[in-house]
C-alpha cells in the first residue's frame, strides 16, 4: 500500500512540475506547488491514518469529481472504460448488441434497438427491463451494467428482461455496430431533398456529402438538413459539413484561449458541393456544439435559413489529454465564434446562484452582430432561428415529463395495448389518446415543482423564522391550490407539443427511426415550414436579406 500511495503522490506532483513549466503559469509556480503539496501530504495521511480501511483510488477519483465539478460539466476525467466509450463515440463502431441502453431510475432498459443489428433480431424492443447479463444480477452489479453487453464479435450473452412484468430470456450474439452520422436522407418531394445529421463523429461530413450529392442526382432543387437533437461532437467535422455549402477558403469558426496556442481559426478548405442550392437547416433545444457551429455559420453567412427553436447554447471547446495509466483528461480550453464574432453559449459557469447552479446569461446582456448581408444576429443564448416554431420549444412542465421518462413510458404501453397497426404512417392521436396520457401521469404520481413554488416556500420558510406563517397560512394556501390548478392547465396547453412528442416516441415502436423519419415527412410542423418556406423562393430569400 505504500509503494501504491508513493505513486499516486509522486505523480500529481510531476504533473504539476510539467503543467507550471509552461508560460501561462509561471505567475502562478509558488501558488501550484504550494497547494500540491498540501494535498499530497492530506492524502497520504488519511490513507495512512484514519481508523478504518480507505481504498486511495475511490478517495482519488471522488477528489478528482469533486474539483472538476466547480468548472463545467464538459471537463472531466476518464478512467479507461470512459476512454473506450469517448472513442466509440467519436468513430461511433464498436462491438456489441445493437441497441441504445439507458439507466432510467435505476433500471437498465432498452431505449431504442437498432434495426436489423442482435438486439433487434433476438426479440428486444424498447421499454424492456434487463435484470441479469449471464449470471450478473443487475440489481447488485456496482459498476456501469451497460459494459457488461459489450463484448467480441460472435460471442454470446444470454439476457434475462422484463416485459410488461413477464420474465423473458434471449441469447444475442455480438457483432460490429455501426452508428451512421447520417440515419435517413430521401426525397421529400419531387424538388426538396431530406438530410437527417444526428451525430459529428468521423462519418459525418462524408456521409452528409453523399446524401447531398446523391439528392442531387435524385433531382432535389432544395434541401432541408435536420439537426435536431443532434448534441454534436468533433468541431473539424462542423467545419467540413459547413464546407458542403460554401466556398473554400472562407471562416466557419474562431476559437479564443487564455493558452495562445489553443487560438484557432477554421476555414473551409475543399471546393463546395453546392453554393447556391437553397438550404433550411431544422435545430431545437437538444442541438448543441458542433450542430451550433454549423446552423450558427450558416446564419452568420446568409447561407441557410435556420427553422425550429433556439439551440441549447454550448459555446466551449474541449480537448482530450491523456495522463498516466491509460486515463484522460477532457478539458474546456476554449470558447468558439461563429463568422460574424458571437458566441453563443448561454450557461455562465463561472458566476453561480446561492444553490450552485450555473446563471442563464440573460438576454438584456446579449450583443449585436452582424450576418454578412447585414442582418442582427445575438450571442448569449445559443442560435436563434430565423423562423422560430412554438410546438419546436418545450415548456418546463413538458421537459419534466420527459425527463421523468413518463412519455417514454407511456408509448411502451401504448404499443402493447395496440399490436394490430397497420400503417403507422397514419396514426394520429386522439383526444382519447391525451386523456388517458393525463391519467398516466396522476397514476404514476408525476410532480412538477415550479419556480413559483420554490418562491412561496422560501417565503414561508422564512415566515416560520420570523414567527409570522400564522398571519400567512391562509393566504400561502390559497396561492398553493390556484398554483397546482394552473399546472394541470399547463398540461392542456401543451397538449399540442405533448401528443407531437408522444407520436414521435410511439412510431418509433412500430417503425424503428427510419420509420419515424418517413413519418416525418408527411406530418412534421417543422419539415412542413421548412418546405413552404423552400418552396417560395421569394420568401426563402426574404429571410437572408
Amino acid at each position: 500500500m505504500k509503494n501504491r500511495l508513493k505513486r499516486l503522490i509522486i505523480v500529481p506532483v510531476l504533473a504539476a512540475t510539467i503543467f507550471i513549466t509552461g508560460s501561462a503559469f509561471q505567475n502562478d509556480f509558488f501558488e501550484i506547488a504550494k497547494q500540491i503539496e498540501i494535498f499530497t501530504t492530506l492524502f497520504k495521511e488519511i490513507n495512512m491514518n484514519y481508523v478504518d480501511e480507505t481504498n486511495p483510488a475511490d478517495l482519488m477519483d471522488t477528489a478528482i469529481k469533486g474539483m472538476l465539478k466547480d468548472l463545467d460539466p464538459y471537463t472531466n476525467f476518464y478512467n479507461e472504460q470512459d476512454v473506450e466509450a469517448e472513442r466509440i463515440r467519436r468513430t461511433g463502431d464498436y462491438t456489441g448488441i445493437g441497441a441504445k441502453v439507458r439507466t432510467l431510475h435505476d433500471r437498465l432498459v432498452i431505449v431504442e434497438p437498432y434495426k436489423d443489428y442482435p438486439a433487434d433480431k433476438a426479440g428486444l424492443k424498447a421499454g424492456d427491463e434487463i435484470i441479469k447479463i449471464g449470471d450478473i444480477v443487475i440489481d447488485s452489479y456496482e459498476d456501469d451494467a451497460g459494459d457488461l453487453l459489450k463484448g467480441t464479435s460472435n460471442s454470446t450473452i444470454e439476457v434475462t428482461y422484463l416485459r410488461q412484468g413477464k420474465e423473458n430470456k434471449a441469447t444475442i450474439t455480438r457483432s460490429e455496430v455501426e452508428i451512421d452520422a447520417v440515419p435517413h436522407f430521401s426525397m421529400i418531394d419531387d424538388k426538396t431533398g431530406y438530410i437527417v445529421l444526428s451525430t459529428f463523429n468521423s462519418k459525418a461530413s462524408s456521409q452528409t456529402g453523399y446524401a447531398l450529392k446523391d439528392l442531387k442526382a435524385q433531382g432535389a432543387e432544395s434541401i432541408i438538413l435536420d439537426l435536431r437533437n443532434n448534441l454534436g461532437g468533433l468541431l473539424h467535422e462542423a467545419v467540413n459539413v459547413v464546407n458542403l455549402f460554401v466556398k473554400k477558403g472562407q471562416l466557419v469558426v474562431t476559437t479564443k484561449s487564455k493558452v495562445k496556442k489553443y487560438n484557432r481559426t477554421y476555414y473551409t478548405t475543399k471546393d463546395a458541393v453546392d453554393t447556391e442550392i437553397p438550404l433550411v437547416v431544422l435545430i431545437n433545444g437538444s442541438s448543441a456544439s458542433a450542430s451550433e457551429i454549423v446552423s450558427g455559420s450558416l446564419q452568420d453567412l446568409d447561407r441557410a435559413v435556420i427553422v425550429g427553436s433556439r439551440s441549447f447554447g454550448k459555446g466551449l471547446v474541449q480537448r482530450p489529454k491523456p495522463l498516466t495509466y491509460g486515463t484522460q483528461l477532457k478539458i474546456t480550453i476554449s470558447r468558439y465564434y461563429t463568422p460574424s464574432g458571437r458566441c453563443i453559449q448561454a450557461l455562465d459557469y463561472w458566476n453561480r446562484d446561492d444553490k450552485g447552479n450555473a446563471v442563464r446569461i440573460e438576454s438584456k446582456e446579449y450583443h449585436e452582430f452582424k450576418t454578412k448581408n447585414g442582418r442582427p444576429v445575438f450571442d448569449g443564448g445559443g442560435v436563434l432561428p430565423d423562423e422560430a416554431l412554438e410546438i419546436s420549444k418545450n415548456s418546463a412542465i413538458t421537459n419534466a415529463i420527459i425527463e421523468d421518462f413518463l412519455i417514454f413510458d407511456f408509448a411502451t404501453d401504448y404499443y402493447y395495448k395496440h399490436p394490430n397497426i397497420s400503417d403507422v404512417n397514419q396514426l394520429e392521436l386522439s383526444n382519447t389518446d391525451f386523456k388517458d396520457f393525463n391519467n398516466y401521469l396522476s397514476t404514476n404520481n408525476f410532480s412538477f415543482i415550479t419556480e413559483t413554488e420554490k418562491a412561496l416556500n422560501k417565503v414561508l420558510e422564512s415566515a416560520k423564522k420570523e414567527d409570522l406563517d400564522d398571519n400567512i397560512k391562509t393566504d400561502y394556501n390559497t396561492l398553493l391550490t390556484n398554483l397546482n390548478n394552473s399546472k394541470e392547465l399547463a398540461i392542456s396547453e401543451n397538449k399540442d407539443q405533448i401528443l407531437y412528442l408522444l407520436t414521435d416516441e410511439i412510431v418509433k415502436r412500430y417503425a424503428y427511426r427510419e420509420g419515424l423519419f418517413e413519418y416525418y415527412k408527411i406530418h412534421n410542423p417543422e419539415i412542413k415550414k421548412a418546405t413552404e418556406i423552400l418552396s417560395n423562393p421569394i420568401k426563402y430569400k426574404g429571410y437572408l436579406r
